[in-house]
């Protein structure tokens, strides 16, 4: 860290690793903002790290994360050959993942919880070989807030014969109102958007925009937009817009896998310096 040049991307890396770190060690709300993809390149453990270390207060994610989660959890792999399987039309019709997931919310919608505690629950219910690897089953041990929110058709468990339409719009907006919760403790925090294009920025502005409308005073935060390349609605709903009447934000564009483990371990290396 000491030898970055403190220039461009260099300074602003830096500048973020300490505003996460006085946010941190302040007890302040850190929310973590991420596409499924971040699952798919292995970064669970990292984040499940900051997780036990009382770093990241919650975690919000698009629909496509739960399936990767789960699938990680039951059989320590995810994804799959969308090119080799779209032709014949086998894309995304595995059963046991569209199963055990529509039950989940089914039965969460039934119980009153949102989408990522009725996964998360289901997950540690049937303690599967791979939970250790589970972002929502540890999530849910901690009680530390996971939501899920779904955009209807994006995902692959919607075409499943078990899937519940009003269950799933029933559990993500619950979901929506505990991310807004978040969002409303979010002065002197941070966001971070990891890896998605459209859903979370667009999730995050209007959260904001609520909470807000409802008189919390959330002006003096940091955003951090994270990336392979720079998008307009990141840059837009995260970076840019949210800051305009206070705090900063950031844009770094590089690979998941090398850009968030980096950045994991600043911040903890620089809260075991305080």
């Amino acid at each position: 860290m000491r030898c970055l040049p403190k220039i461009l991307a260099g300074n602003d890396f830096q500048e973020i690793v300490d505003r996460i770190v006085r946010a941190a060690a302040a007890g302040k709300t850190i929310i973590l903002g991420m596409g499924a993809h971040v699952i798919k390149v292995g970064l669970n453990p990292i984040i499940i790290d900051l997780l036990d270390r009382k770093i990241i207060s919650g975690v919000a994610m698009n629909g496509a994360g739960i399936i990767h989660d789960a699938e990680v959890a039951m059989v320590g792999h995810t994804s799959e050959d969308v090119a080799a399987e779209i032709g014949k039309g086998g894309f995304g019709m595995a059963d046991e993942t569209g199963k055990f997931l529509n039950r989940a919310i089914s039965e969460g919608a039934k119980q009153g919880k949102g989408l990522g505690e009725s996964v998360g629950a289901m997950l540690v219910k049937e303690a599967f070989p791979y939970n250790q690897y589970s972002l929502l089953a540890r999530a849910y041990e901690l009680n530390i807030p996971v939501t899920v929110h779904v955009a209807i058709g994006t995902d692959t468990i919607h075409f499943h014969p078990d899937v519940d339409g009003a269950s799933i719009g029933r559990t993500t907006h619950l979901d929506f109102r505990i991310f807004a919760r978040l969002v409303s403790m979010l002065e002197g925090g941070v966001f971070i958007n990891l890896g998605s294009a459209v859903i979370m920025p667009e999730v995050f502005l209007k959260a904001l925009s609520l909470v807000r409308n409802l008189g919390h005073g959330v002006r003096d935060f940091t955003t951090v937009n994270m990336d392979f390349i720079r998008q307009y609605r990141p840059i837009t709903n995260v970076v840019y817009r949210p800051t305009l009447d206070g705090g900063k934000g950031y844009d770094l564009v590089g690979h998941h896998e090398i850009m968030f483990p980096l950045l994991a371990a600043a911040v903890i290396e620089g809260l075991n310096q305080i």
